[in-house]
C-alpha cells in the first residue's frame, strides 16, 4: 500500500498530539498520585491532640473526645523536638488558658480566718465568801446580765449561823472582852456581811437564817455552775461574766505563713453576720505556742463593742498585705502554672507562630508565695507567656508524645500497652524496661503517705463489683487526688525513682478520668491501675496486713486480667454481678 507524504504528515501530527495529551493525564496523574503516596506516607499514623495516646493508621475522629485526628507527625522542622504541639481547639477542650509574665509589687496577701471571742481580760469568776446550801438563785441562765451590787443568791449556812450567835453573846460582854467582839466581827466581815447586817442582828438579837450574795462586777454571763440546792464551799464559783464592751477577734495563723505575720500588722476583715461592711484592727498579741494537732497559732486584735454588735463565736475573715523584703521589682506567676516534685518546679511556655502554637517545658526557681501568685527567683523573663490553666493536661501530652516533662526531663515515649493476664508492669518503648517491682524499702513516713491512695483503690474495685458506676467514677477521681497529693520526698534513694515511674503511669492512666462515661471504660481503666497497685505493693510492702492478687482468664477480651484485694475470697471487680465469683486467688502479698 502506498502512502502519500500528506497522509504521512498527518498521521506524525496524530502521534505527536497523543504523545502529549497522554504526558499530560497520565504524567500528571502519576505525579499526583506519587504526592498522594508522599502525603500518605508522612502521616501514616494519626493521632489526638487532645489524646496524644490515640494512634490510628487512617484519618477520623478521636474515640474519646470526637476531635479530628491530626497527623503525628507534621513534617515542619521549624517545630522544636522538644516542644508539645496543640491547637487552639484542643487548647479550649482541655482547659488551657496562658498568662504574660510581669512584674509585682511584691505585696503578699495571707487570708485569715478567724473568730469574735470574750476578751479574757474581762471574765471574772463570782464566788461565794459563804459556805453553805443554795435556798434561792437570782440568776437563771447564760446570757444573762448582772450588775455589781445585784443580790445573786440566797445561801443558808449552819457556820453563819454559829458566828451570828457568837456575835450576840460577845456585843453582851463588849465592855469586858472589848477584843472579843470585834473578832467576831472581823469574822463576819470576811465573809462579806455588811455592817448594816450585823447592826441588824445586834439590834433584833436574832440571827438571820439567809445570807445574800451580791455580784461584785457587771457583765454577761457567760458560765453558770451552780443550781438551786447546791452545797458550797468558801470560794466555790457560782457562774462566770464578762464584760462584752470589748472583744476579742482571733484569726489563725498557719505555721507557713507566721514569718510573714507581726505584732502591729493591719488586719482588714469581714463578719459573715453583716455583709457588705469591712472593719479593720491591728495585731495586739500572737501566741507564742503553735497548736500541735492543727499547726496554726492565734493572732489577736482587740475591738471595742459599743453596742454589743458583736457577738463571741462569729465568724470573721481577714486580710492581711505585706511587703517581700527587697525594693527591687520582681517576677511572679499563677501558683495554678506551676508544677513541682519536691526541689523541682517547672511551668510550660508558649510560642505561637505561623506554624501554630507550641508548649516547652522550662524550669525555675520559686520564691514565696504571695496570695495566691509565687514569686520567680530564676527561669522566666518578663513578657513570656505560660500555661496558667490547665498544666497538667500539657505535661500529660507531653509525657505520651514523649516530650520532656515533669517526670522525665531529657523526654521519651512511654507505651499505652500492658502485659495482661501476668503482674508484669508496662514497658517503656525507647528503654524497654518495665516498672520495678523488686522490693524497696521505703520509709515509715512514705508508707504512711500511700494508705489513702489504697483506700481508693479499694473503694474504687468494691463499687465496680457492685456495678455501681457514680460510687466507681468518684472513687477514681478520689485516687487521682490522692496520688497527686503524695510528696515526693518522703521517697529517698532508689524508691524515689521507683515511686515517680509508679506516679507517671498512674497519672496516665487517670488522665482522662473526668471524661468516663460508662462503666466499661471504668473497667478498662481499671485493669492498668490494678498491674501499678500489685508492683508497688510488691515493691515497697506498704500494708499492714495480707493482699491477695486475683486473676480472672475471662476479663480484657479473654486475654485475662489480675487486680488487687484485701480478702482472700475472690470478688469479680471486671463483671460484677454477671460473673461475681469469676476467678481465682494467683498469689498472697503478705
Amino acid at each position: 500500500m502506498k502512502i502519500d507524504k500528506k497522509t504521512k504528515i498527518l498521521l506524525a501530527v496524530t502521534l505527536l498530539v497523543g504523545l502529549l495529551l497522554g504526558a499530560l493525564f497520565f504524567g500528571g496523574n502519576t505525579k499526583e498520585e506519587e504526592n498522594k503516596t508522599e502525603v500518605k506516607s508522612k502521616a501514616e499514623v494519626w493521632t489526638c491532640s487532645m489524646h496524644p495516646q490515640i494512634r490510628q493508621p487512617e484519618p477520623g475522629d478521636c474515640p474519646i473526645c470526637g476531635m479530628d485526628l491530626i497527623p503525628l507527625e507534621s513534617g515542619n522542622e521549624d517545630i522544636d523536638p522538644e516542644a508539645i504541639s496543640m491547637s487552639e481547639s484542643a487548647m479550649i477542650i482541655a482547659g488551657i488558658s496562658t498568662y504574660k509574665v510581669g512584674n509585682t509589687d511584691g505585696i503578699k496577701e495571707i487570708a485569715l480566718n478567724g473568730k469574735i471571742e470574750v476578751n479574757e481580760k474581762t471574765v471574772y469568776s463570782q464566788s461565794s465568801h459563804i459556805p453553805g446550801r443554795i435556798e434561792k438563785i437570782q440568776v437563771s441562765f447564760v446570757g444573762e446580765y448582772v450588775k455589781k451590787g445585784q443580790v445573786v443568791a440566797y445561801i443558808y449556812s449552819p457556820e453563819l449561823a454559829s458566828a451570828q450567835q457568837e456575835l450576840i453573846e460577845a456585843y453582851s460582854v463588849k465592855d469586858i472582852q472589848p477584843q472579843l467582839f470585834e473578832s467576831v466581827k472581823s469574822k463576819l466581815k470576811n465573809w462579806k456581811v455588811s455592817d448594816a447586817t450585823i447592826n441588824s442582828i445586834i439590834s433584833s438579837g436574832k440571827t438571820q437564817d439567809r445570807f445574800p450574795i451580791y455580784a461584785d462586777v457587771s457583765g454577761y454571763i457567760i458560765k453558770k455552775n451552780v443550781e438551786l440546792g447546791d452545797y458550797l464551799q468558801k470560794g466555790q464559783t457560782l457562774y462566770d461574766v464578762a464584760d462584752l464592751s470589748t472583744v476579742w477577734v482571733l484569726f489563725e495563723i498557719y505555721e507557713s505563713d507566721m514569718s510573714w505575720v507581726k505584732k502591729g500588722d493591719k488586719i482588714n476583715y469581714t463578719v459573715a453576720s453583716f455583709p457588705g461592711e469591712t472593719f479593720s484592727g491591728t495585731i495586739a498579741f500572737i501566741d507564742p505556742f503553735i497548736n500541735p494537732m492543727t499547726r496554726i497559732a492565734k493572732a489577736r486584735v482587740e475591738v471595742a463593742n459599743s453596742g454589743l454588735k458583736f457577738k463571741p463565736e462569729m465568724f470573721a475573715t481577714g486580710t492581711l498585705k505585706t511587703k517581700v523584703v527587697g525594693n527591687k521589682s520582681t517576677l511572679s506567676v499563677p501558683k495554678s502554672a506551676v508544677m513541682w516534685t519536691g526541689k523541682r518546679s517547672i511551668v510550660y511556655i508558649k510560642n505561637e507562630t505561623d506554624k501554630g502554637i507550641t508548649f516547652k517545658l522550662r524550669e525555675v526557681t520559686l520564691g514565696p508565695l504571695l496570695g495566691n501568685d509565687y514569686i520567680i527567683e530564676e527561669g522566666l523573663k518578663v513578657g513570656e507567656e505560660i500555661v496558667s490553666n490547665g498544666t497538667f493536661n500539657v505535661d500529660a501530652a507531653a509525657q505520651l508524645a514523649g516530650k520532656p516533662s515533669m517526670m522525665n526531663l531529657e523526654g521519651g515515649r512511654v507505651s499505652t500497652g500492658h502485659n495482661h493476664g501476668d503482674s508484669s508492669m508496662p514497658m517503656n518503648e525507647d528503654k524497654k524496661v518495665a516498672l520495678k517491682a523488686d522490693k524497696t524499702t521505703i520509709s515509715a513516713e512514705a508508707k504512711k503517705s500511700l494508705q489513702p491512695i489504697y483506700k481508693d483503690y479499694f473503694e474504687f474495685k468494691d463499687a465496680l463489683t457492685k456495678d455501681d458506676f457514680n460510687s466507681a467514677k468518684k472513687a477514681l477521681l478520689a485516687f487521682e487526688k490522692s496520688f497527686n497529693k503524695i510528696n515526693m520526698s518522703v521517697f529517698k534513694g532508689e524508691s524515689h525513682k521507683v515511686w515517680m515511674n509508679y506516679q507517671t503511669e498512674l497519672k496516665k492512666q487517670t488522665l482522662h478520668a473526668t471524661h468516663i462515661k460508662n462503666i466499661k471504660e471504668l473497667r478498662m481503666t481499671f485493669e492498668p491501675i490494678s498491674n501499678v497497685m500489685i508492683a508497688m505493693t510488691k515493691a515497697f510492702n506498704p500494708l499492714n496486713e495480707s493482699a491477695y492478687v486475683q486473676f480472672c482468664p475471662m476479663a480484657n477480651s479473654d486475654k485475662g486480667a489480675n487486680w488487687l484485694s484485701k480478702e482472700n475470697k475472690v470478688v469479680n471487680p471486671y463483671f460484677g454481678a454477671s460473673m461475681i465469683k469469676c476467678g481465682e486467688v494467683k498469689e498472697t502479698i503478705k
